[in-house]
């Protein structure tokens, strides 16, 4: 395939740009079908008159329906988006990414989507997609049971809505207790939304995040039905968490004037599990909370990251260096900026 790849880049170079344009026409369909023509545009900031053009050859080569709701993606289209996908990530060279990454992260196995989560949400959706498949082909690993474990934020709540399956041996579990987001991005929202999709067990964490060590300490020691959860939490063999910048997560968590000065004045620029990070990867602040800490990372089997955009790489950077990864799925543009600052 490569060969034929260097071959259209040299040959007929334009092919390749039509190529991406038709496959951003059917991802951004596949994830927001029905949509209308007009809309479609917008979301790609294509004009009308280029998008007919192409819609109207898609919905002739029988990848595209019409409807008076819009467009959606054809079940051929839908086996051609997958296999397209790849050739898409090897036309634009992101495999040769991919392992210059892995390599130099030193972690087992990097995933780059084209595009930028901070430009298009579709891609943030195409991070999730990705994810749902590496996530279902570890749960077909014939083992009679799995606990996962899934952090919360859009990128997460986008994996869930991918995922189907049927694992009722399958523990979902939130990775950690609630954070001040909007309730369908929300951990516990997420583990349940997963475990609906699997036909799998569930079960939440009613601890708020941020709670003081004492008052946490309390919970603990009071309420057997919460221990008996985070026991649950603390055997996962598989979790699946999002990446954050240190400032805006320490905003979302509400964290205190002086607190969020000392993030700053220590370097913090990466967020995970409630622990925040610096470039070179040491932890220089931590959230109280019952659930998965940094270093109970290295015992869970397969351990997932998951973020995306510009905006992020640095973040990335500094979790993966300061925690156990095995799986990364971000973005194009993610992955170049943390290659030049590699």
């Amino acid at each position: 395939m490569d060969n034929i790849i260097n071959l259209q880049k040299k040959i007929v170079p334009e092919l390749s740009d039509l190529l991406v344009e038709r496959y951003r026409i059917l991802r951004q369909v596949s994830h927001d079908a029905p949509i209308g023509r007009r809309a479609l545009a917008g979301e790609l900031g294509l004009s009308e008159r280029v998008l007919r053009a192409q819609v109207d050859f898609l919905k002739t080569s029988g990848l595209l329906s019409f409807s008076s709701l819009g467009m959606a993606v054809t079940d051929e289209g839908n086996d051609l988006l997958r296999d397209l996908s790849d050739y898409v990530r090897k036309l634009q060279d992101l495999s040769k990414l991919e392992k210059l990454l892995v390599e130099n992260l030193h972690i087992g196995r990097v995933v780059i989507i084209p595009g930028d989560c901070d430009k298009e949400e579709v891609v943030k959706k195409e991070i999730g997609r990705a994810a749902a498949r590496i996530l279902l082909q570890l749960l077909a690993d014939g083992k009679k049971q799995h606990v996962v474990a899934v952090s919360g934020g859009t990128t997460l709540a986008a994996m869930a809505e991918n995922v189907r399956g049927n694992e009722p041996n399958t523990i979902v579990v939130p990775a950690r207790g609630g954070l001040g987001d909007k309730v369908e991005n929300k951990a516990n929202t997420i583990a349940t939304v997963l475990a609906g999709r699997l036909k799998a067990k569930y079960r939440q964490l009613y601890v708020p995040d941020s709670v003081s060590g004492e008052i946490l300490n309390s919970i603990l020691a009071e309420d057997p039905g919460v221990k008996a959860v985070v026991e649950i939490i603390k055997s996962a063999d598989i979790l699946v968490h999002g990446m954050g910048q240190a400032k805006i997560m320490a905003e979302r968590r509400g964290l205190e004037n002086k607190a969020m000065a000392d993030l700053i004045a220590d370097g913090a620029v990466g967020e995970a599990i409630g622990q925040y990070c610096d470039i070179n990867g040491k932890v220089v602040y931590v959230t109280n909370n019952a659930g998965l800490m940094m270093n109970d990372l290295k015992r869970i089997n397969k351990v997932i990251g998951l973020a995306g955009g510009k905006s992020k790489a640095q973040a990335i950077l500094s979790v993966i260096r300061a925690s156990h990864q095995d799986i990364l799925v971000t973005d194009e543009a993610a992955a170049r900026d943390i290659v030049k600052m590699l």
